[in-house]
């Protein structure tokens, strides 16, 4: 046969498309050609495949091979395309039956001796290829786990080279040398799948803290960006792991999505999809890139589209580069991360709820007059002031947290001793309260592409949302936009609070007392 054909998949992000593997053999001199756009490490899967074919005992002839990625205007990334480009080679020589080749779509990297090695984002080339139509995919054993996570798709599992030319209805020759055993085939390091990370702990565990654990409630009840500003000690690290227990569960279609983001960032998957929200808390020193995403080559998510229906925790948050605060203002706003290079554009989902926690001042002393602080105010002022004032003009609630006193802790004991006192709020009936809120929005904005408070729109939300300004319920708000105490973007993101506070308390629809203590929550900390 001159020409065979298969199908491989090209990610840019998290889109991925088909691309047609064509393999032409002529009577020519001996030579490998692959053309396509293909980058540095497709153009060495030349070396791979010929090595892999003979080494599986099913050589390539000594002629002309010319390998066409189409569309050729596409760049191609990584070693992913290797399986493809040595099954179509094979089904040109005749090793193989073309047909049976040309029903599936193949994902792989082969190694020298012919076996198959995982590859990085199998999940969402494979949800690619099943969008596409194209539902019979042959993967690396060790991906065959993350693979069948997408529905609809009919995974095949092979090992080695030589065990997919069988299955293609090839008969290879003996192999030059034995093979390693299974466990190094399917084994791709030392590292075992696990779920997305979430801080343990329990909201019971939080003590003296009632005004925060009611901003915790509200931030996740709506998906509000919440600002912990406070002394060393307080318990801002503390709430902020807290939040991740009291979110509800993923729903499906979220889960897939942030598994495909972990695939692509090249974490472990495991076997089922863990429906419980992601939480992301990089160090202060992190780059741009490492936090919104990028590459040289392959472009990769940050850790914003990694906490992507989860949690972005950026703990001691004025110690960040500028630039990196800054970057989140956009994904913020528009719910996604646009990452542009010369020849491609990435983009990566980013509803992510972002938590941030801030010490005063360098010295990280309070206001009480008991904490010697030696921070002149020009030095407290320009601390603060690393987090922009735009960023911060996206924060939902702003918190001051106090510390814990001997006497705080002694009338809370004496609180919880006295007859008919409420129990202690646990994750678990934190959870249900914020899962019983989110049911009530979802309800009122059926019909619209929106699910929680903090998606709606401020337009929206002064018309048919109901909150008028000039209304009684926001006259305080108005007075506050009139004297420049809030900007107007300010303005929609109390009212989302408000409607957030109504919901945890049952409310048909805010009043003004629950704008009047969304106002509150976003002034806690000064701008």
């Amino acid at each position: 046969m001159p020409v065979a054909r298969t199908r491989a998949v090209a990610l840019v992000g998290l889109a991925g498309s088909i691309v047609e593997v064509e393999a032409d053999l002529s009577s020519q001199l001996p030579a490998f050609v692959i053309i396509g756009l293909p980058d540095a490490a497709l153009g060495e899967a030349r070396e791979r495949v010929r090595s892999a074919a003979t080494n599986a005992g099913c050589a390539l002839p000594s002629r002309r091979l010319t390998v066409n990625l189409s569309p050729a205007s596409l760049p191609k990334h990584g070693s992913a395309f290797d399986l493809a480009i040595a099954l179509a080679c094979l089904a040109a020589a005749g090793s193989v039956d073309a047909e049976s080749v040309g029903r599936f779509v193949h994902l792989g990297e082969l190694g020298l001796d012919g076996r198959l090695r995982p590859t990085h984002g199998i999940l969402p080339a494979v949800l690619a290829a099943v969008r596409a139509g194209h539902e019979r995919i042959m993967v690396p054993v060790a991906n065959a786990a993350e693979a069948r996570l997408v529905p609809g798709a009919e995974i095949v599992a092979v090992a080695t080279l030589r065990e997919a030319v069988e299955r293609h209805g090839g008969d290879p020759g003996p192999a030059p040398h034995r093979l390693g055993d299974a466990a190094s085939v399917t084994e791709t390091s030392d590292a075992t799948p696990s779920p997305p990370f979430v801080p343990d702990g329990d909201l019971a565990d939080v003590l003296g803290g009632e005004e925060a654990i009611q901003a915790l409630l509200v931030a996740a009840a709506g998906g509000h960006h919440l600002l912990l500003a406070g002394p060393p000690g307080a318990g801002k690290t503390m709430l902020a792991s807290r939040l991740p227990g009291i979110l509800p569960d993923l729903e499906p279609d979220a889960a897939l999505e942030v598994a495909c983001l972990r695939s692509l960032a090249g974490h472990p998957i495991g076997e089922t999809l863990s429906v419980r929200p992601p939480f992301e808390a990089p160090h202060h020193t992190a780059s741009a890139a490492a936090m919104v995403g990028g590459g040289s080559r392959v472009i990769r998510p940050g850790a914003a589209a990694r906490a992507s229906h989860g949690v972005l925790f950026l703990d001691e948050a004025p110690e960040f580069p500028a630039n990196v605060l800054d970057a989140l203002r956009q994904p913020i706003e528009s719910g996604r991360i646009s990452i542009h290079r010369a020849n491609s554009v990435a983009t990566f989902p980013a509803r992510f709820q972002l938590v941030l926690a801030a010490n005063p001042c360098p010295c990280g002393g309070g206001d009480s007059p008991e904490e010697a602080c030696a921070c002149p105010p020009a030095a407290k002022r320009r601390y603060f002031a690393r987090i922009s004032g735009p960023l911060l003009d996206r924060v939902d609630l702003r918190l001051w947290v106090n510390r814990v006193t001997p006497s705080r802790l002694a009338i809370e004991r004496d609180r919880a001793l006295e007859p008919g006192a409420a129990p202690t709020l646990t994750s678990r009936a934190a959870r249900e309260r914020v899962i019983s809120a989110r049911a009530a929005a979802a309800e009122r904005l059926s019909g619209t592409p929106w699910r929680t408070n903090a998606e709606m729109p401020g337009p929206w939300l002064r018309g048919a949302g109901g909150l008028h300004p000039g209304s009684k319920a926001t006259r305080a708000l108005d007075l506050s936009l009139e004297r420049g105490g809030v900007t107007m973007r300010g303005y929609d993101r109390v009212l989302k609070v408000a409607w957030t506070i109504a919901d945890l308390e049952g409310a048909e629809r805010p009043d003004h007392q629950h704008v009047g203590r969304a106002l509150m929550m976003r002034g806690g900390v000064p701008a």
